[in-house]
């Protein structure tokens, strides 16, 4: 059940992706004989969803070289051969969630501001409680009163507990507080909120080594998870996110926001060929309860259903 709860989730958020895909779907009926005009066909289908030049390079060669081999006989074999090569691109590398060995799991979040992150982390803070895990959020981002504030009435919705400094405080003094608050509460769970915007890499590497550190002080392990929040909207831009976060923090995984508003969806693909950094948690629409774990083979099910698919 749980697990038919979440492909519906993301077929529904993945539905502009879909259409997207849809206007090729002939391409997938038995009978075309697999030559130049149908390559060039299918890889403008793939260009279309945002999954990037080199995936699609990577996978028309390998369609080709399938095909040259006998092991795909038409394009009505094409569907299946793309979804088993999707889903193993995005099953390289270690996609689950770390988990702390013993006391609370510290997962720091970073982002942009605009990218959907102090939602999403209401989400994240949604879905650990509704696996019955006690959570905790520090508002490390000091620099915004309205980060603040808006993290600050998700708690009071979601009822969790938050803990929080005036504006302009020392992020990283938010962040030793908020271990101390989730060791001394028995949290299963710390969430913490990290500035939107600094001025230059060099500005955001100190201020997230700084936290880090004073983090480690108390839990030497910690942070368990660091989560890059990216605006799946933005398509190819959230590439140039992902290297200039990956350049300045060490980014364990990736929070694709927004998923439910774009055609673009494909950009999961690319994001993973080029950083090998795995999506973790995917978000499927506009309530706090809108999201899933990240399932690869879930995920591109989900990509290529129709609507009669249960």
């Amino acid at each position: 059940m749980f697990f038919k709860k979440v492909f519906e989730k993301l077929k529904a958020g993945l539905k502009k992706t879909r259409q997207a895909f849809s206007r090729f779907g002939q391409l997938f009926a038995f009978g075309r004989k697999i030559d130049a005009a149908y390559l060039d066909e299918l890889e403008a289908a793939m260009i279309g969803s945002d999954m990037g030049t080199e995936t699609t390079t990577k996978v028309i060669e390998e369609l080709k070289l399938a095909y040259k081999e006998k092991r795909i006989a038409d394009s009505g074999q094409v569907l299946e051969y793309l979804k088993t090569s999707l889903k193993q691109a995005l099953k390289q590398g270690e996609v689950s969630v770390k988990e702390a060995a013993t006391g609370p799991t510290v997962i720091l979040v970073v982002g942009v501001n605009g990218v959907g992150k102090t939602t999403s982390i209401a989400k994240l803070a949604w879905l650990y409680k509704d696996a019955g895990k006690k959570v905790i959020l520090g508002a490390g981002d000091t620099f915004r009163a309205a980060a603040i504030e808006q993290l600050t009435i998700w708690c009071q919705r979601l009822g969790v507990e938050i803990v929080k400094h005036q504006q302009n405080a020392d992020p990283a003094a938010v962040a030793y507080d908020a271990v101390e608050a989730a060791i001394a509460r028995n949290a299963d769970v710390l969430l913490i909120d990290t500035a939107g915007r600094l001025h230059t890499k060099q500005n955001l590497m100190q201020e997230l080594a700084k936290i880090r550190r004073v983090i480690q002080k108390k839990l030497p392990e910690a942070p368990h998870e660091t989560i890059l929040v990216l605006d799946a909207t933005t398509g190819q831009n959230a590439l140039s996110q992902t290297k200039n976060f990956t350049e300045s923090a060490q980014i364990t995984g990736l929070f694709l926001a927004k998923l439910d508003g774009t055609a673009k969806g494909g950009i999961v693909i690319p994001i993973k060929n080029q950083f090998n950094i795995p999506v973790k948690f995917i978000g499927t629409g506009e309530k706090y309860e809108d999201i899933a774990v990240f399932d690869p083979d879930t995920f591109v099910d989900a990509l290529f259903a129709t609507d009669a698919a249960q």
